[in-house]
Order: structure tokens, then C-alpha cells, then sequence
């Protein structure tokens, strides 16, 4: 008789050396032999026997039944068949079997299914299929055990976020810490997206220019609806405070949620359009936003008037650009004056930086007692000495304590982040904000004009203009040419 002989093993079976791919062939070939069945073909694999989708057993079923003579089919044990009763390919293959177009052979269980086989035989063959789904289950049930386990102890049980990389600690627990280069880049991400001036793609077109990282418009999307960088993992749909170093502030993640509705709301005909002022412009009559549109080669704004009819104007994008780049003229602070004007900043905000200092070492006190706390509680939780009721409740308060010290901690780092380095910056950038204006990208543009002014309107066809702080009193300093003040 011919045979067919078929080795499977699943990836976390591959590890027992007795049941690797190599020992069952070896097995399946030496009772072939014995038999004196003649080996037409040898199909070995990796797949899992319990889910449903089994692309590679389904091509070697195909050949089964293509066979016109009787055949040997032979597998190591029943649960190499299938660890799935319900399994339409094991009720295809029995029935074969009893109509003797094929026969089953299980060889380390002794099991050998044809039409000639007892009611006991059978009895057994189901006995075999029902311990082997068993097996399956109890494996699942232990692992969901483990998983959930892990996450009330604030871990993940997964591969790590792009920005964190999974480590094996010295003593051998697992770790999750942030990628010294990714999570930087995770962190811009963020950033881009909160200041309004990029989209999701062009994001994803902008870490493949600067940085030769490719990740499409889908990925980005879900790294940043993705908690996980403020705090919070989710599994299944369920909401899990988690152990590991917040990436980012719960207050930037809510700003990315904000722009993201934001720019759900746009109309799809206009929501992708490379144009420089799309949606920074409204109407100084109505207060309707300023729509741009291409005619004859050149970028017109107007307004829609869907408020009323106005007198509105169509204004040229270069217009709007001179205007504009003549308020950034405007606010050069001359070199002379920087110099003086530093100093008295830096005199004046001492106070300043010593309260910072004072506020920023009371909440790093406070962050290490809740990591010792923590560890505490894990301990007794290890001993016995607390219920898990009582541990989740503790856990809980603790992290969420600590999100709320590392919020604080990240508020006062950006506020106070060296205010005389802070200042400094902003003088500089208004000393160079005409040049930068001109010379950069439209994704740049932009953010520098979110940066520098809180309202740009459009009256007829004249730009109307506020600054945001404080570039709104160096504008004014800088028209009445007083700097002492």
C-alpha cells in the first residue's frame, strides 16, 4: 500500500526535542517501513491544529483526496490531525476511512481507522479528538490566566509599542523600556501632529525624508490613538493602568485627540489640499473660514458666504504671503537690544527659578515613594499577605497617582524648561522669523504661523492680524522702537 506520511507541530512545540518535526517523520518513516507501505509523499509543517484557517493542511488535504488508490495517511498522534472536534477536515477524512477510500494511521497511539474498525475503535478515535481539544482548551485558559494576571500588575503581554523595546532584565524578568532612538521619534510624532501643521500623511512622508523610516498612514494613525505613551494600555477594549515610563503627557494626547476631531470635521474636498493657509484663515465679516481654490495657475482665498452675502474679495496666496511676511519683519528685535533685554529677563525670573526648583524636587520625592510603594504592594501580593481585590484597588490609586506626579513633573519641565534659554529662543526666532518664513517648507510655514499668531482674518482684501504671546508685545516694542520698557 502506498502512504502518505504527515509531520505538524505548532510554534510552541517546536522546543520538545521528542515532538519536533524531525522526531515524527523519523517515527512515521520507520512504520512505513515495517508495514512495507510505500512513501509517495512526505508533507511536514508548522501550523496550529485548533483554529480554524489551516491554509497548509488544506493543500495537503487536496492531495489526499485526489489519490485514486487506496492510501495510507499517517500521522505521529490523533492530535496532529486536529485538536478541533468540530474540524470539517477530520469528519472529511473519517468518512473517507469507513467508506475505505483511505486509511487513517496513528501511529505512537496505535490507532488505525478503516471500515473495519469496532464501536469501541471508534469510541476511542473520539475519546483521542475530545483529550486533544481538552489540551488546547486548558492551554488557552491558562494563558488568558497569565495574561490577565499580568495586566492587573500593570504590565503588557505583548510585543512593546514603536517607541519601547522589550528586555530580558539580569534576572531574567521581562522589562519594557523606551528605544533610545524611537521613542524620540514616537515623541515628534506627537508633536507634529498636536501643532496642527502636518497630517497623518505627511507625517508618514516626513519620517521617510528626515529619518529613512517608513511607516504608512495607517501605522501612524493608531500610534497615536494608541494610550499607551500617556499611561494606559488597552487589551481587548479594556482599559489597564500600566507600570512602565509615560512617553508623553496625558495633556498632549488629549491636544492630538482634539486635532484629530478637528480634522475629521473638514470636507473631504478640500481636507488634503497642500495649501499654506487652508483653515488658519477666516472671514473678519462673518467669521467663516476662508476657503482656497486653484484657477488659471494661480491659489485664490475667498469666503463661501454660506452665512449671507458680503462683499467678499478673492485675495491671491502671494498677497496674503506679503502681508504676512511683512509682520515678520516687523518683529525683528534689533542685536543690540537682545543682549540687554536677556539680562533683565534673567534677573527678574530668578525668583522664579528657584520656586521651580523647590516644586520640581517636592514631586520627584513624590514620584520615588509611589515606585517603593508599588514594589511594596507587589511584594505582599507575592507573600499572600493581601487579597487581589485589595492589591488592584492599591495599584490602581498608586498609578494613577503617578500619572498625575509625572503630568505635573512634565508641565513644570515645559513651562520652566530654562526659562532664559526659552526667551532666548523667542528672540532669536524673531530676529530670523522673516527668512524662516520665506525659505521653509509649507509644513513649516505653517507651524511657525500657528506658533506666532493666535487669529489671521481676511477684511476685503486686507490681512488682519494678533499675535500670540509674546509676540504680540515685541511687535508693539518694536513699532514704538522703545525696548527699554
Amino acid at each position: 500500500m502506498n502512504a502518505i506520511i504527515i509531520s505538524r507541530v505548532s510554534t510552541e512545540e517546536q522546543k520538545e526535542a521528542g515532538n519536533s518535526l524531525p522526531a515524527q517523520t523519523a517515527r512515521l518513516e520507520r512504520y512505513c517501513q515495517n508495514k512495507g507501505f510505500e512513501i509517495i509523499k512526505k508533507f511536514s509543517f508548522d501550523e496550529s491544529a485548533y483554529k480554524d484557517n489551516r491554509a497548509d493542511f488544506d493543500k495537503i488535504l487536496d492531495y489526499v483526496i485526489e489519490q485514486k488508490e487506496l492510501v495510507a495517511v499517517c500521522f505521529d498522534k490523533v492530535d496532529r490531525l486536529s485538536r478541533n472536534i468540530f474540524d470539517i477536515r477530520v469528519s472529511t477524512l473519517y468518512e473517507k476511512a469507513l467508506n475505505d477510500q483511505i486509511e487513517l494511521h496513528f501511529v505512537s497511539d496505535g490507532q488505525v481507522i478503516n471500515s473495519k474498525i469496532s464501536a469501541v475503535e471508534k469510541f476511542q478515535f473520539g475519546i483521542s479528538l475530545g483529550l486533544a481539544k481538552y489540551y488546547s482548551d486548558a492551554i488557552s485558559d491558562n494563558v488568558k490566566r497569565v495574561y490577565e494576571q499580568k495586566l492587573r500588575l500593570g504590565q503588557w503581554p505583548h510585543k512593546a509599542p514603536f517607541g519601547y523595546k522589550n528586555i530580558t532584565l539580569r534576572d531574567g524578568k521581562k522589562d519594557i523600556v523606551f528605544d533610545e532612538f524611537r521613542s524620540e521619534i514616537a515623541k515628534k510624532i506627537f508633536e507634529w501632529y498636536a501643532s496642527g501643521a502636518y497630517s497623518i500623511l505627511t507625517i508618514s512622508q516626513k519620517l521617510k525624508k528626515d529619518y529613512n523610516i517608513s511607516l504608512n498612514k495607517g501605522y501612524v494613525a493608531l500610534l497615536l490613538e494608541n494610550p499607551f505613551y500617556c499611561g494606559t494600555m488597552v487589551w481587548h477594549g479594556s482599559p489597564y493602568p500600566h507600570k512602565y515610563q509615560c512617553l508623553i503627557s496625558q495633556e498632549l494626547f488629549d491636544k492630538v485627540r482634539e486635532v484629530k476631531l478637528g480634522h475629521n470635521k473638514k470636507h473631504f474636498k478640500y481636507a488634503g489640499k497642500p495649501y499654506i493657509y487652508r483653515g488658519l484663515l477666516r472671514c473678519e465679516h462673518c467669521g467663516r473660514s476662508i476657503t482656497p481654490e486653484m484657477h488659471k495657475g494661480h491659489i485664490y482665498y475667498h469666503c463661501t458666504q454660506s452665512n449671507g452675502k458680503h462683499d467678499a474679495k478673492w485675495v491671491r496666496e502671494e498677497v496674503i504671503t506679503e502681508e504676512i511676511g511683512q509682520f515678520f519683519k516687523n518683529i525683528e528685535v534689533p542685536g543690540k537690544h537682545i543682549e540687554q533685554i536677556l539680562s533683565s529677563l534673567k534677573e527678574t525670573h530668578e525668583g522664579k527659578m528657584e520656586f521651580h526648583n523647590k516644586q520640581y524636587a517636592v514631586l520627584t520625592s513624590r514620584k520615588k515613594e509611589i515606585t517603593t510603594s508599588l514594589d511594596s504592594l507587589y511584594l505582599d501580593k507575592l507573600k499572600g499577605s493581601i487579597t487581589d481585590s485589595i492589591y488592584t484597588k492599591f495599584f490602581t490609586h498608586l498609578k494613577e497617582e503617578g500619572a498625575e506626579v509625572d503630568s505635573k513633573l512634565s508641565a513644570l519641565q515645559n513651562a520652566q524648561d530654562n526659562y532664559y534659554i526659552t526667551a532666548n529662543y523667542i528672540l532669536e526666532l524673531s530676529k530670523r522669523a522673516y527668512k524662516l518664513f520665506l525659505s521653509s517648507e509649507m509644513e513649516e510655514r505653517r507651524q511657525l504661523l500657528k506658533l506666532v499668531f493666535q487669529n489671521l482674518t481676511i477684511d476685503g482684501k486686507k490681512v488682519r492680524i494678533q499675535a500670540q504671546k509674546p509676540f504680540d508685545t515685541i511687535f508693539k516694542y518694536a513699532n514704538s522702537l522703545s525696548w527699554g520698557g
